[in-house]
């Protein structure tokens, strides 16, 4: 329906989308001992990298629907 390499970059994101929300739920039992209301600082970063790779993903997507247009 995509196409090939959207379908995949789809997919992508759903998989970095589920790694998201598995992360965020251990961030509510691993949290920082400096502030117990936001995770530890080891899954801040891993959180801040899965976003930040899921707006790598759908920034592609969009240039291949940008190219796609006459």
């Amino acid at each position: 329906m995509m196409g090939v390499a959207r379908g995949r970059l789809a997919v992508s994101l759903d998989v970095l989308t589920d790694a998201l929300a598995m992360v965020g739920q251990h961030g509510v039992y691993c949290t920082s001992n400096r502030n117990p209301a936001v995770p530890a600082l080891d899954l801040q970063f891993v959180l801040s990298q899965i976003t930040g790779a899921k707006e790598l993903i759908q920034s592609v997507m969009q240039e291949l629907e940008s190219q796609k247009k006459p």
